[in-house]
Order: structure tokens, then C-alpha cells, then sequence
């Protein structure tokens, strides 16, 4: 665990107490029929923002997950942000998943681009294309190799706002909170063509804690 986890993410607070207060107003001047649908909102949005902490695996030459999810593409393409052939891995997140983005390796944030765009369904292909996404392509130390990771944060059919708190010339070290999205969304991750793939379309991965691949 390398960075003070607060359980439930700050980027949730207002709407936490917002909900709170919500259900508690609902019960104190309404009855059971006001309050109970207030009080699974309020649950909901708690469970939303839950920020656990994670133990980081011994692996030197693993690839970390960024995101909690299910993998949802493995497949060969070019990397437009790093210019490169590369891996892609994506990672769909649903509105149960934890939704802070950890960093994937210990590296360099080389460059930052954000590109508005539309709001689909996170899980079709066009949404690395066309929906809102902020990209950080990485450059880390494998073996005294240079290698270069794309993380690809991808807003989705509700989610509304990317945070990435990175900057250019940071060092991110792994398992590093980097940034969150709110409501449903996905991140992409392009990997080096000489990486090995440790997952397949279908798994259930965690942030941190599962290894997409390694180097």
C-alpha cells in the first residue's frame, strides 16, 4: 500500500453527504415510502465510491491492472498516443466496481492528452475512438529496458468526468492512484508487442492487485 487510502475516495464526498442528507430529510419528514428509495440511492453511492486499499504483488516484471473490471478486448493494434505497434488490453468497469485508476508500473509520465467526445456505452470498440478519454503514456524500466505504457481513461454511457491528477514529468510508482472516473467507463492499456499477456476476454481483473502481463 503506497499512498493513504481515506475507504471511501474524496472525489465522493459531496455526493455522499448529499445522499446521506437526502435519506435522512426523507425519513424525518416523509415516511418509509420516501425514505427507503433514498436510502438505497445513498447505499449505492456509497458502495460507488469505495477506495480500498491494495497490496502490491512482488512481480518486478508485472504490468498491474489500472482499474477494476472486466477485461473486455486483448488484441494487436497501433498505439496512437505512444505511435507504436502495441497490446491492447481493455478494462470495462461497471457502476459495482471500484472506480480509482492505479498506476500500471513504476515509470515517467512522458505526455497527457485529453480529448473531448461522446458519452457510448463503454464496452463497444468505438469508445476508445469517440467517447471522452484522457491518455498518459508512461515510460518505464523493465530488466534495464526501456519500455513504454499507454493508459487510456475512457468515459462511458453515464460517466461524466475523467480525473487524472498526474502531470508531465511525474514519477508514478505502482499501484499509485492516479486519477478516477466517475459513473461507468473503461481504461485501455497498450503494451510493448513483446509483452506477455496474462489475462484473456471474460476475466475479472482488480486494480494492483491482478497482473494484466509482464515484461
Amino acid at each position: 500500500m503506497n499512498y493513504p487510502h481515506p475507504l471511501l475516495a474524496r472525489e465522493g464526498w459531496p455526493f455522499i453527504a448529499l445522499t446521506l442528507g437526502l435519506a435522512f430529510l426523507g425519513h424525518w419528514f416523509g415516511s418509509w415510502g420516501w425514505g427507503l428509495p433514498l436510502d438505497v440511492l445513498a447505499v449505492f453511492v456509497l458502495q460507488f465510491f469505495r477506495d480500498p486499499p491494495r497490496l502490491l504483488p512482488p512481480d518486478a516484471d508485472a504490468v498491474l491492472s489500472p482499474a477494476d473490471g472486466r477485461v473486455i478486448k486483448v488484441q494487436r493494434i497501433f498505439d496512437p498516443y505512444a505511435e507504436r505497434e502495441a497490446i491492447l488490453i481493455s478494462v470495462f468497469m461497471n457502476v459495482f466496481n471500484v472506480h480509482s485508476n492505479r498506476a500500471s508500473v513504476d515509470g515517467v509520465v512522458r505526455s497527457i492528452a485529453y480529448s473531448a467526445g461522446q458519452f457510448l456505452n463503454a464496452s463497444l470498440d468505438k469508445a476508445s475512438s469517440e467517447n471522452e478519454r484522457n491518455a498518459m503514456v508512461i515510460d518505464a524500466q523493465f530488466n534495464g529496458q526501456a519500455k513504454t505504457i499507454t493508459l487510456v481513461q475512457v468515459a462511458g454511457l453515464i460517466a461524466r468526468r475523467i480525473l487524472c491528477y498526474a502531470q508531465v514529468g511525474q514519477s508514478l510508482t505502482k499501484g499509485e492512484r492516479y486519477g478516477f472516473i466517475r459513473f461507468g467507463s473503461r481504461v485501455d492499456v497498450y503494451l510493448p508487442i513483446d509483452a506477455t499477456v496474462k489475462v484473456s476476454p471474460g476475466d475479472k481483473v482488480k486494480a494492483t492487485l491482478t497482473i494484466l502481463a509482464k515484461l
